[in-house]
């Protein structure tokens, strides 16, 4: 068994941890945006093909007292390179967090890469080439205090980069947070949904995803651990068999995305086509103010804009009272969300929120507001 450690964006870490519970994890335990957890090979593989919400997988490979450099350089060194790398192997090293001696995370990068190449030298009598971009082996260091976590990624590109999506709208929302939106909204893909302010569709696509049993990782080139020494074809080759299998064809419900921009919609119907559920999330080109109800239950999940780039505080705040207007008039017997990461917009939906849920956009701290429509 091997220990893995999920990178995560802030604040998802119970959702991410209920979604590794559910692929087979054990001993799975919360971090400060990550989750640890323990499981074989296949879990490894199934996990990054799987996994909605989470970021990077994480194989570590030790954990050492780092006070200083010196040490860090020795305790690399010691480690056996031969079974991850070969010289035709190119590497890059990823540095983070820090301590009084280590505190660049450049320098620290640059300290485990030269113990490795010249473990290399000695071993092989040549070394491994440094490739930032698309390495064969990425190295992740992490320094905590006096002590160092050393991984290796087996992700490749961050899994949020699911493939499907060529084209994005001005503000696109990460597809794992569309997916974890999902989660906190508690949508089942029996009742309807709709996003009417849909932009390039994200929302709307994970939804399709995961009501029909799609593997994410399905439309990725390729991913970090298909480069290693070990890598077990025949195991990936059965997974991703399974997952292709498992696919379920119709949606239990509708779901829709509408927006008043036609080139964004088509932005969205593009993306769709590369999901292959072009054929059953529908797309709608509505104005706001004209939008009705599709059905007599269902959730609306969207995503306003809220920041200054995407217009003035003035201009948004009717937008938001338009959503409160809408929701209330036209959609009774529905749930509804609202992601917005400026408090004064979210007064502006003139409703009572039911929920307010605290969730970060990058960066941004956002609520996620819940109202019940009666």
């Amino acid at each position: 068994m091997n220990r893995y450690f999920a990178t995560v964006a802030r604040g998802l870490e119970p959702i991410a941890a209920k979604e590794l519970e559910c692929l087979g994890a054990s001993e799975v335990g919360l971090d400060f945006t990550g989750v640890h957890f323990v499981g074989d090979l296949a879990l490894m593989y199934r996990v990054n093909l799987w996994a909605r919400t989470i970021f990077r997988v994480l194989v570590v490979l030790a954990e050492f007292p780092c006070p200083d450099a010196k040490r860090l350089y020795q305790e690399i060194q010691g480690i056996v390179w031969e079974h991850y790398l070969q010289p035709h192997h190119t590497l890059a090293v990823k540095a983070t967090g820090g301590n009084h001696q280590l505190n660049h995370t450049h320098f620290t990068a640059l300290q485990v890469k030269n113990a490795i190449i010249d473990r290399q030298q000695r071993h092989f009598g040549q070394r491994s080439s440094v490739d930032t971009q698309n390495p064969d082996i990425l190295i992740n260091v992490h320094i905590n205090e006096d002590r160092c976590i050393l991984s290796l990624d087996s992700s490749g590109t961050s899994l949020h980069r699911r493939g499907y999506r060529s084209v994005m709208g001005l503000a696109p929302l990460k597809e794992t947070l569309a997916a974890a939106l999902l989660e906190l909204a508690e949508w089942k893909p029996t009742l309807p949904l709709l996003d009417p302010l849909c932009g390039s569709g994200t929302i709307p696509l994970e939804a399709s995803l995961k009501a029909l049993n799609i593997a994410p990782g399905l439309f990725r080139d390729r991913f970090g651990f298909e480069r290693w020494l070990d890598f077990d074809r025949n195991l990936w080759e059965q997974l991703l068999k399974e997952a292709q299998h498992s696919q379920i064809s119709a949606l239990p419900a509708p779901i829709i995305g509408s927006d008043r921009n036609s080139d964004i919609l088509n932005q969205a119907r593009i993306n769709a086509e590369q999901c292959g559920v072009a054929q059953m999330v529908k797309f709608t080109q509505t104005e706001l103010s004209q939008l009705e109800a599709p059905a007599d239950r269902g959730m609306i999940i969207c995503n306003p804009p809220y920041g200054e780039r995407l217009g003035n505080t003035e201009e948004l705040g009717a937008l938001y009272k338009l959503l409160g207007d809408v929701f209330k008039q036209r959609f009774k017997g529905w749930t509804a969300f609202i992601l917005t990461g400026n408090k004064e917009l979210g007064k502006r939906v003139g409703l009572k929120a039911a929920r307010r849920i605290p969730v970060y956009n990058g960066a941004i701290p956002c609520t996620f507001l819940k109202y019940e429509l009666y």
